[in-house]
């Protein structure tokens, strides 16, 4: 059993998009337009859609805008050097709302950082090994 893709709801296709295939580097696997349910589904990710996690994102056609609430924390990619990173995705115009640095309130002595994307959906840049 593995994690196969997580959906968000976005606001704007296009700006989601710019964000997550220029902004973060995913490349666009796949999207479906279902003109009967007015909605349309994009798969981004870093690799293929058959072996690693992806994530979905649904466009209503007819909803202009969401609430996010307080259940949803937070999408985590895991990057060689959070640092380095940050400064990559700044030069792209990509918001970084908590600066890299190491965890607060934690054990964890690896650096972290948060973006947000067009939508409001937190990303936590985390340090991982390639």
């Amino acid at each position: 059993m593995q994690i196969v893709h997580t959906m968000i709801r976005v606001n704007d296709l296009d700006q989601s998009l710019k964000f997550y295939c220029d902004g973060l580097g995913m490349k666009l696997l796949k999207k479906r337009e279902y003109e009967s349910g007015r909605f349309t589904n994009v798969f981004v990710g870093y690799g293929s859609e058959e072996t690693d996690a992806v994530i979905e994102l649904t466009y209503n056609w007819d909803t202009h805008s969401y609430n996010i609430g307080n259940g949803f924390g937070h999408i985590a990619l895991g990057v060689p050097d959070v640092y380095k990173a940050c400064e990559e995705f700044r030069a792209k115009g990509v918001k970084i709302v908590r600066e890299p640095g190491p965890m607060k309130h934690g054990s964890n002595s690896n650096a972290i950082a948060f973006l947000e994307d067009p939508n409001g959906y937190k990303i936590e840049l985390t340090t991982r090994a390639k």
